[in-house]
Order: C-alpha cells, then sequence, then structure tokens
C-alpha cells in the first residue's frame, strides 16, 4: 500500500459503484484522471501533482465499480485543472506523467 503521510482524516470508503453513479466535474479548463488498477489496491489512496509542483498534490481511493459485465477497479481524480501531472507510486516514486484535457478525461493503467 502507498505511505500516506499527511496528517487528516477521511470518511470511511463508500461502497462500490455503479455505472452511471460517479460523476465528473470537467469543463473548458477542467479534465479528469481515471487510474486503472487492479483488486490488490482496493481503498489504496493514489496521488497526482501538476509536473514540477511535486509538494501540491490530490487524492483519491481506489474504488470497486460494478458494471454489468465485470467489476474494474480504478481511482477518479475530478476536477483537475487541465495540464501534466505527475502520478506517485509512493511518497517518493514516480509512477508516470500523464496529461489532463480540459472538457475530457486521460486514463492511465496503473502498472
Amino acid at each position: 500500500m502507498t505511505e500516506h503521510t499527511h496528517p487528516h482524516t477521511h470518511a470511511p470508503l463508500p461502497p462500490p459503484s455503479t455505472e452511471g453513479s460517479v460523476v465528473l466535474d470537467i469543463g473548458a479548463d477542467t479534465g479528469a484522471l481515471v487510474i486503472h488498477t487492479g483488486p490488490a489496491q482496493d481503498g489504496q489512496e493514489i496521488e497526482v501533482s501538476p509536473v514540477g509542483e511535486p509538494l501540491r498534490r490530490t487524492h483519491a481511493a481506489v474504488r470497486p465499480r460494478r458494471l454489468p459485465d465485470r467489476t474494474v477497479y480504478c481511482v477518479v481524480i475530478t476536477p483537475l485543472a487541465a495540464g501534466e501531472y505527475t502520478v506517485w507510486r509512493d511518497r517518493n516514486t514516480v509512477e508516470s506523467v500523464v496529461t489532463v484535457p480540459g472538457g475530457g478525461v486521460s486514463e492511465y493503467h496503473w502498472t
């Protein structure tokens, strides 16, 4: 599980979402990032930050998403200002860099 060191508390994790139950806050200058994982990451918080600003992180927890024919595991981070983002594997390790478009959704597959 990713080390999570900033001090704050979280509400209990919500139940798995279902098709059509996640709302994305996107617009002309904002987008969203969906990071697909496996079931082993359920509940893990994944952090992202604007490229070049590693201390300005935001995060969300991986949750199961129940679809009609399967369950997928992912984290949905929204809204994000359009731009490039660092996806953090842990506190000090970069997983990847992704581009989030304004008015759109980027997808990344956690390795």
